[in-house]
């Protein structure tokens, strides 16, 4: 028996979501349903101007409507939070109970939601919360970079005081089996970035490597994992841009997104790791000031779209254990 055509659920979010989630979707080159969750009035002229059918649904359940070249759209029912968060609940359920197989996330302005009402600080917070899983793992891919963060959206000063060497273990692991589960590595090979310039210098500039990732390491290999480090973070990503390494785990946001921009930005894909579903997302924001100028480039919308149909295919010849 084969197995059932995959069913994606995305969210286009705000700003130029709408846009570029229609551009990809007019050109995609990969097969499967589409079901749009969210606001209607901007998704349907998105759709009109990039000349992408849509039909109307009132849920993610029910069968494919046989034209590869229409989408679904189903705008749910307002309620007390803003509608691209009710969304991500909806998409996010839909992939739980199983009528989806996969969810792909367009940009959200944190802010202007945050003076909504929403509590979270981003997508990765908020589905963490909805899949009951305390510690979901941030990560890129999709180019030639993949990244993996232990700490994500937090100042700076307290980055030191969140490195621990259960957090470095627990960010390896997941993004250990996600390249294995998802991606098809037999046996990833990852580097461990230090937090400090030059992985500390033996102590000299800082003992986070000693006292919190060097253990977290060691332990790691004990274990059998095949991971390098600490190493300082330009060696890491030079390994990774040679293509001698699988993934980065980088210790703080920007020092995992700034050469992963720098050199894949429009390609990489924001994945979220140690989650029961399929998710991964556009790498850039909502970028209101191109919003109708026909400017906003659609090319991570479509990785986005492209990555989460290959990974939930990939699933499918390789069960979870």
């Amino acid at each position: 028996m084969s197995p059932a055509p995959l069913t994606l659920v995305v969210t286009p979010g705000m700003g130029i979501g709408p846009e570029v989630t229609a551009r990809a979707l007019v050109n995609r080159d990969w097969s499967g349903r589409v079901v749009l969750i969210g606001e209607g009035e901007p998704m349907r002229l998105a759709a009109a101007a990039a000349g992408l059918r849509l039909r109307d649904v009132d849920g993610v359940g029910g069968g494919d409507c046989g034209d590869p070249g229409t989408v679904d759209l189903w705008v749910p029912e307002s309620g007390p939070e803003p509608v691209p968060i009710t969304a991500i609940r909806c998409a996010a359920k839909a992939c739980l109970a199983g009528t989806a197989t996969a969810m792909v996330t367009g940009p959200i302005h944190k802010a202007r939601l945050v003076a909504q009402g929403f509590a979270h600080k981003g997508h990765t917070e908020l589905l963490g919360e909805i899949c009951g899983v305390a510690r979901p793992v941030m990560a890129f891919a999709g180019g030639r970079l993949r990244v993996a963060l232990v700490t994500t959206h937090i100042p700076l000063d307290q980055v030191r005081a969140e490195i621990r060497v259960d957090r470095v273990i627990h960010t390896v692991r997941v993004a250990e089996e996600a390249l294995r589960r998802d991606l098809g590595i037999v046996r990833p090979r990852i580097a461990v970035t230090g937090l400090n310039p030059h992985a500390g210098e033996d102590g000299v500039l800082g003992d986070a490597e000693q006292v919190e990732i060097g253990p977290a390491c060691d332990q790691l290999r004990r274990d059998g994992l095949n991971v390098l480090g600490p190493v300082s973070a330009e060696t890491a990503f030079m390994d990774m841009y040679a293509e001698r390494l699988d993934l980065v785990v980088a210790m703080y946001h920007d020092q995992g997104l700034v050469p992963l921009k720098m050199v894949d930005f429009g390609r990489s894909v924001n994945w979220t790791l140690g989650l029961p579903i399929v998710r991964t997302s556009v790498d850039h924001g909502t970028a209101d000031a191109l919003v109708g100028t026909g400017e906003a480039s659609p090319a991570s919308m479509a990785a986005a779209l492209r990555l989460a149909s290959e990974i939930a295919r990939v699933q499918r010849r390789i069960p979870r254990q």
